[in-house]
């Protein structure tokens, strides 16, 4: 399921630090019941074919008009926020709580909730082209000299991104399935250049990460994972989120998440 929020801001101006996926990530933990939140927190779902935890969630960046001033960005107007999970308990207990909640805040500044909406993931294709509402990440640990240990991030033009990609998609599946989940499948970019490598940091850890345009040739299972919990690896530090991608006519400039219609996501 994808659950789509528009709130538009008080002051006029929301402002955020630029690395501000963890602020999300709270606001979201504070608005779900709180036994949820801590199971979902400290107890996840865990991989029956190892020791890994899997929050199986993810978000977007906030979409919407922005300035950035130094360290800072400050989002103009409105803001849109998409979250995603393939487990209906927790959209339900967000979206009851962000509609029940009288004082909305992101970061200390009052916004108010305008627009919410619960849709399925899409309909299934054989290949689908897509855009990132928050960046791709996928990695391996390393070991160096004396086993010291390096995280090296791939990049969406080494054959490895497309195959970690894959393997992490059978992962969430075989966890949330409960059954084995072939591998299979391809995630290739279409409209992907070096302007589209992000550095993040997400408690003081660097994140180099990836948005652009992708094809996605997934069976089923893996294409429904791919939308209800997103791509790569951080999903529920807010990496990974995707939407289908729709051309922007010719002639016409793009002015980012559309008002008023048709989500851009």
């Amino acid at each position: 399921m994808q659950l789509k929020l528009r709130f538009s801001i008080r002051a006029g101006e929301l402002i955020l630090p630029l690395n501000y996926n963890e602020l999300l990530q709270g606001f979201i933990y504070r608005h779900l019941e709180a036994d949820l939140a801590a199971r979902l927190h400290d107890e996840g779902f865990l991989d029956p074919c190892g020791r890994r935890k899997l929050k199986l969630f993810t978000f977007s960046r906030l979409l919407g008009r922005w300035k950035r001033s130094g360290d800072k960005i400050a989002f103009l107007g409105a803001v849109e926020l998409v979250v995603a999970s393939p487990w209906n308990e927790f959209i339900a207990s967000l979206s009851t709580n962000l509609l029940s909640a009288e004082d909305l805040r992101l970061n200390g500044q009052e916004v108010s909730l305008e627009e919410l909406r619960v849709e399925p993931v899409p309909e299934y294709r054989e290949s689908v082209t897509v855009k990132t509402l928050s960046p791709v990440t996928i990695y391996s640990t390393l070991f160096g000299p004396g086993g010291r240990k390096k995280t090296y991030y791939y990049n969406p033009f080494e054959e490895e991104f497309s195959e970690l990609l894959v393997r992490n998609l059978a992962r969430k599946a075989r966890v949330w399935y409960r059954k084995e989940v072939e591998a299979d499948g391809e995630i290739r970019p279409v409209k992907v250049s070096k302007r589209d490598e992000h550095v993040l940091k997400y408690k003081g850890t660097v994140i180099k990460a990836w948005s652009g345009i992708y094809e996605l040739r997934l069976p089923e299972e893996l294409f429904r994972m791919a939308f209800a919990a997103g791509i790569g690896a951080k999903n529920s530090q807010g990496f990974g989120c995707i939407g289908i991608w729709r051309p922007t006519p010719k002639g016409s400039r793009s002015r980012g998440p559309r008002r008023g219609g048709e989500w851009d996501a």
